[in-house]
């Protein structure tokens, strides 16, 4: 362990010496991560006390967490934590507002995730099975202080890999969360790729009931992914499990089945992604539903669609229902209109950045 007043003193007497050289009012940050025996964590930051030429060493306390604090009256603090005053965190500056109380978990080596493939996931709501993709992000192996949100998202073939993807095209999911991570404009992530069940997706992706297409599954596939998938990736993975910290992802029908599923269930997935959406479902009942609906829903939504044959005027039309029911465009509402794209996996390959960085914008995870 570094060497710390916290090895020689009792818990009492160094919660004592901790607190003694904190400001009476102060803004403090408190980094997680374990750097190993005799080293150390230091801060560089915008404003005195700290400076980026120079770091100012942290102070070590029980569970790896290293805390500094200044007082409020320096004002909003841009920051980064390094190891050893050498090593800068990956990622975009910090920023500390006057007064705050905010908590790292830093990581700093190469901004590049893993995949971890779950065969064979039985699901007894849909009676059958298929494959779990995991993107865990690249901090995950080296702080393991620190959990994540999770995106459950659909069509899970075709997210990473171009040998299993429609039409032999992915989205390249985990190269794009790896890029928006290491430029700081997205928080860590894990994405759980759920595979469809090719000749069940159209059931298990859809509300009741088309009338040429029929489906209905829609309910039972929320289920399987609230009562098997979710238990099992909280139970398996270092998740942080609530609304605020959960959210869905998928194009057409699976952008359907995303808006069902958040709106039906909010207190489980407080966020959803809904590219391309097929609206158009059972002459748009689901749109019907919102716009009949007497309270509004507490989900943050992302609409897209493109210009090019892909149900804009339908978007369009789920747009407008959310707002009337009190959605704001650009606080809990995210609508785009891409303009030339298509229905094609390239396409909403091409504007993944978009739900991503809005849904889990850099600092915006609730720990």
């Amino acid at each position: 362990m570094p060497v710390s007043p916290w090895n020689t003193l009792g818990p009492l007497a160094a919660l004592s010496l901790l607190m003694s050289n904190v400001p009476a009012e102060a803004t403090t940050v408190r980094v997680h991560y374990d750097v190993g025996y005799g080293n150390r964590i230091t801060v560089r930051g915008s404003k005195a006390p700290l400076s980026w030429s120079t770091g100012t060493s942290a102070t070590w306390g029980p569970g790896n967490i290293w805390t500094l604090s200044w007082a409020n009256s320096v004002g909003e603090v841009e920051l980064k934590p390094l190891v050893n005053d050498v090593s800068w965190s990956a990622g975009a500056n910090y920023r500390i507002p006057a007064g705050a109380t905010v908590d790292l978990y830093p990581f700093f080596g190469t901004a590049s995730g893993r995949l971890q493939y779950v065969p064979s996931v039985y699901s007894p709501q849909l009676g059958n099975s298929r494959t779990l993709a995991v993107y865990l992000p690249p901090s995950y192996s080296e702080n393991p202080l620190k959990r994540y949100p999770v995106v459950y998202a659909h069509d899970g073939q075709n997210l990473f890999n171009a040998a299993t993807a429609f039409g032999g095209v992915e989205w390249r999911m985990d190269e794009t969360a790896n890029a928006l991570i290491a430029s700081g404009a997205m928080d860590e992530v894990i994405i759980v790729g759920v595979y469809n069940a090719a000749a069940q997706r159209i059931y298990e992706y859809t509300p009741c009931c088309d009338p040429q297409y029929g489906g209905g599954g829609a309910e039972a596939y929320a289920r399987f992914l609230i009562d098997t998938v979710k238990p099992y990736v909280d139970q398996n993975f270092r998740t942080l499990t609530g609304p605020q910290n959960t959210a869905l992802l998928g194009s057409s029908l699976g952008g359907l089945v995303s808006f069902h599923a958040g709106r039906n269930h909010p207190s489980v997935f407080g966020k959803l992604a809904a590219l391309s959406s097929s609206f158009w479902w059972n002459g748009q009942a689901l749109t019907q539903q919102v716009e009949a609906s007497p309270t509004k829903v507490p989900v943050r939504v992302y609409l897209d669609a493109g210009t090019n044959g892909d149900g804009l005027a339908e978007t369009t039309r789920m747009r407008d229902a959310l707002v009337a029911d009190g959605h704001v465009q650009g606080a809990d509402l995210f609508y785009y209109v891409a303009q030339g794209a298509g229905h094609t996996e390239a396409a909403w390959a091409a504007r993944l950045h978009l739900p991503l960085t809005y849904l889990f914008p850099w600092q915006g995870t609730a720990y």
